[in-house]
C-alpha cells in the first residue's frame, strides 16, 4: 500500500481554509474569500456572482438610478423657473407659449425667464464641475473656484478693462474674464509651490485665500471709485442671472465645450490623485501633466460663467458634496452629477429670489451666499461632509 505523504504546512494556514489570507480555497473559492453559511463553495460560481453583484453591479445602478434623479430634478427645476415669478404663469400657458409664441406673454417668457434659465443651467454646469475638478485635483473639500482666486480674477480683469477701455461687449468681457482666469490661476499655483516643486491642498488653500481677498478689495475699490462707468457692474460683480441675454451664450460656449472636454479627459487621473500623489506617481501618473489639464480645464469653465453670470460662489463648492453623497467618489460620474446638481441649485436659487424680493428681485449670488452657506455649515457640522 502506498503512503500518502503529509500536506506541507502553509506559511498563512492550510491550504484548503477559505479564510485564511493567501489561501486557495479546497474547492475553487477565491483566495481570502470567507466562504459564509449557505454557499456553494464546491462550485465557486455563486460565491464569485454575488462578489461581482455586489461589487461592480450595485454601485453602477445606484450611480444610474442618482444620474437619473437629478435629471428629473433639473427637468421640475426649468418647469419652475420658466412659471414662478413676480408673474406667475401657469405651466400650461408656458409651455403653449414655447411652442406658440403670444404677444402677452411672449416678452415674460421669450424676453426674461427662458435666457435666465438656459443661462442658468449653463452656468450652474460650469461652475458644478469646475468645482468637482479643484476638489479632485487639491483633494480639498473646500476647494471651489471661488476659494482658489480664480472666480476673483476673471472679476477684476473684466472690470479693469471696462474701466480703461471703456467697452463692455460680450466677447470683450468673455475674453477679459479668460485672461484674468488664467492669470490668477498661474499666480495661486505659483506661490502655493514655492519650494516645494508641486502645489499641495494646505499651500493652495492658503494662497489661494490670500490671493482672492486681494483681487477681491481691488475690483470693490476700482467698482466704488467711478459710479459713473462702473455703476451696472455692480450687479454683475455681485453675480446675477437677470438681464441677461443669450447673445454672450454662443461667445461661451465653446470655452465651455474645451473646459468640458479637459475635465472628462482628466477623469481617470483624478481618480488616480485620489490615491495620494505618491502612490499616483508610482502608478506612472504625470502629476505636472494631470495638474495642467485640470488647470485648464477650471479656468476655461470658470470663465465662462463669470464672463455670463458675474462671480456666483458656493454653487462649485457644495454641488460636488452633493453629488459625491449620491454617486460615489468615481468621477465618470461625479463630474456629470455635479454638472446636474449645480444647475439644479442655482436655478433653484434664482426662482427663490424672484420670490422673495417681488418686483424688486433679489440676486442669485445673494440668495446662494445666504442659504448656500447656511447649508454648507449644517452638512460640515452634521458630519455629511463627503470624503475625498
Amino acid at each position: 500500500m502506498t503512503r500518502t505523504a503529509p500536506a506541507p504546512a502553509h506559511p498563512t494556514g492550510a491550504p484548503g481554509d477559505p479564510g485564511t489570507p493567501g489561501a486557495a480555497g479546497a474547492a475553487g473559492t477565491p483566495a481570502g474569500a470567507a466562504v459564509t453559511p449557505g454557499a456553494r463553495g464546491a462550485e465557486g460560481a455563486p460565491v464569485q456572482a454575488r462578489s461581482r453583484v455586489h461589487g461592480s453591479l450595485a454601485p453602477r445602478s445606484r450611480g444610474v438610478l442618482a444620474l437619473a434623479a437629478l435629471a428629473v430634478a433639473l427637468l421640475a427645476t426649468v418647469a419652475a423657473s420658466l412659471a414662478l415669478g413676480s408673474n406667475l404663469l401657469p405651466l400650461g400657458t408656458v409651455l403653449a407659449n414655447l411652442i406658440d409664441p403670444a404677444r402677452d406673454v411672449d416678452a415674460i417668457v421669450w424676453g426674461s425667464r427662458v435666457p435666465r434659465t438656459v443661462l442658468g443651467v449653463f452656468v450652474g454646469c460650469c461652475l458644478g464641475v469646475a468645482g468637482a475638478v479643484m476638489q479632485g485635483q487639491t483633494r480639498n473639500p473646500l476647494a471651489d473656484p471661488g476659494l482658489f482666486g480664480v472666480s476673483a480674477g476673471a472679476s477684476l480683469a473684466v472690470v479693469v478693462g471696462v474701466y480703461v477701455l471703456g467697452t463692455s461687449s460680450v466677447l470683450t468681457t468673455l475674453w477679459l474674464a479668460l485672461i484674468g482666469a488664467v492669470v490668477a490661476s498661474v499666480v495661486v499655483f505659483t506661490v502655493a509651490a514655492l519650494g516645494r516643486g508641486l502645489a499641495s491642498p494646505v499651500p493652495l488653500a492658503i494662497a489661494g485665500s490670500a490671493v482672492s481677498a486681494f483681487l477681491v478689495a481691488a475690483t470693490s475699490y476700482l467698482v466704488l471709485s467711478d459710479e459713473s462707468t462702473l455703476a451696472a457692474y455692480r450687479i454683475w460683480v455681485v453675480g446675477s442671472l437677470s438681464g441677461r441675454s443669450l447673445d454672450g451664450l454662443a461667445a461661451a460656449l465653446p470655452f465651455a465645450l474645451v473646459g468640458l472636454l479637459l475635465a472628462a479627459l482628466n477623469t481617470r487621473s483624478l481618480n488616480t490623485l485620489a490615491l495620494g500623489a505618491e502612490l499616483a506617481r508610482g502608478l506612472g501618473e504625470s502629476l505636472l501633466r494631470a495638474r495642467l489639464v485640470g488647470l485648464g480645464a477650471i479656468t476655461l469653465l470658470t470663465a465662462a460663467a463669470v464672463a455670463l453670470s458675474g462671480p456666483i460662489g458656493f454653487v462649485g463648492l457644495t454641488a460636488p458634496h452633493i453629488a459625491r453623497s449620491l454617486v460615489g467618489g468615481d468621477h465618470h460620474r461625479l463630474l456629470p452629477a455635479s454638472a446636474l446638481v449645480g444647475a439644479v441649485v442655482l436655478l433653484a436659487c434664482d426662482v427663490v429670489g424672484r420670490l422673495i424680493g417681488g418686483n424688486a428681485e433679489v440676486s442669485v449670488g445673494v440668495v446662494l451666499t445666504v442659504l448656500g452657506g447656511a447649508v454648507f455649515v449644517s452638512i460640515v457640522r452634521r458630519g455629511r461632509l463627503a470624503a475625498l
